[in-house]
């Protein structure tokens, strides 16, 4: 937790994603710009200070190099990897946390590698069983946060409770809702349906003490009807990927329609980028909290993999305000009172 007036403290694992190392050290160094965080890189030094070069950056930036000789690439079994490259860039940037020697991390790798070296390193908040991932949907629903991102692929009832309560904590803390409204995605409004985890969840949910208004379909997700949407890693990593894809579907399927009327075409393009900015939006509301890893003891950022350099800035603004916002410390407090009440 940064203190006073420093800076926030950003590990970043500068040899994840599918554009690394490059455009990973060129968001480090937009954020680094900005003047509010201290980044500390992480990878084999000899890279990162060759890629730093290459940023022609003439000021002094609080960057600083960690030397990581390992990277665990996609593919390889998570929790394997993690035990056998204990230097691998993803574990001694989460280690770095663990030591205080930074406030949050951020990794656009392998999301199931950050996701367990989160937890071995870190480990989980008591009450907790298994971390999420928390997400928004920018402009089209600016208030409205999905958990799990794909963190859990089973789940089973107790977890989405504590993806709601997490949910909540994230919804009080960066959209400055004091009561917001949880709601349990399936496939249909009553109460009996779903299947069997969203079944039994319900009446958890329901006498929890959170704001839940039980069952929303599919077509309520972007009606602002729940400001917490609950369901598992499988059903909601589907449905960001599906969401990310729409912008560019929408604007290739416009193109189709107008290929016959060049000029009107054009306009139409230049129009369309203005009100439908698809290049933003996998990204556009990450400052808001998208990505953050809730349940592990201390602030960890998944960025998306084929993030580019904005992106990575964007993501370490989100990384330096979940730290500034003290989640951790939040969500902590919020899981004492349910346990105390007998809800956990």
């Amino acid at each position: 937790m940064a203190q006073g007036d420093r800076k926030v403290r950003i590990a970043v694992d500068a040899m994840g994603g599918d554009y690394a190392p490059e455009e990973i050290i060129k968001g480090a160094v937009l954020a680094a710009q900005k003047g509010d965080v201290e980044i500390a890189l992480v990878g084999p030094v000899d890279i990162l200070k060759k890629e730093i070069a290459r940023c022609n950056s003439s000021a002094s930036l609080p960057i600083r190099y960690v030397q990581a000789s390992d990277v665990i690439k996609e593919g390889e079994p998570p929790a394997l990897a993690v035990r056998r490259k204990p230097n691998s860039s993803i574990a001694v940037a989460t280690k770095l946390v663990k030591a205080g020697e930074a406030d949050a991390m951020v990794g656009a790798g392998y999301s199931g590698a950050v996701a367990v070296s989160a937890i071995q390193y870190l480990g989980m908040i008591e009450g907790l069983e298994r971390p999420a991932i928390g997400g928004t949907f920018g402009s089209f629903a600016p208030n409205i946060v999905l958990m799990d991102l794909g963190a859990n692929v089973d789940c089973k009832p107790y977890h989405l409770l504590t993806f709601a309560i997490a949910g909540s904590v994230f919804a009080k803390k960066f959209f400055n809702i004091a009561n917001p409204t949880v709601g349990l995605l399936s496939t249909g409004a009553e109460e009996g349906k779903g299947n069997e985890a969203v079944r039994e969840a319900y009446p958890l949910l329901k006498n929890s003490g959170l704001n839940f208004i039980g069952n929303i379909e599919g077509s309520d997700i972007l009606s602002g009807k729940a400001n917490v949407i609950v369901c598992d890693g499988f059903v909601g990593n589907v449905l960001l990927k599906f969401y990310e894809s729409l912008g560019d579907h929408a604007l290739n399927y416009m193109k189709r329609k107008l290929k016959k009327y060049p000029p009107l075409s054009g306009i139409a393009e230049l129009l369309f980028n203005r009100l439908f900015p698809v290049t933003k939006m996998s990204y556009e509301g990450e400052e808001k909290g998208g990505g953050i890893l809730w349940g592990v003891n201390g602030v960890v950022r998944i960025a998306h993999g084929a993030c580019r350099a904005p992106h990575m800035a964007h993501a370490i603004a989100s990384a330096r305000k979940a730290v500034e916002a003290d989640i951790v410390g939040c969500l902590k407090s919020e899981l004492a009172k349910f346990q105390k009440a007998g809800k956990l």
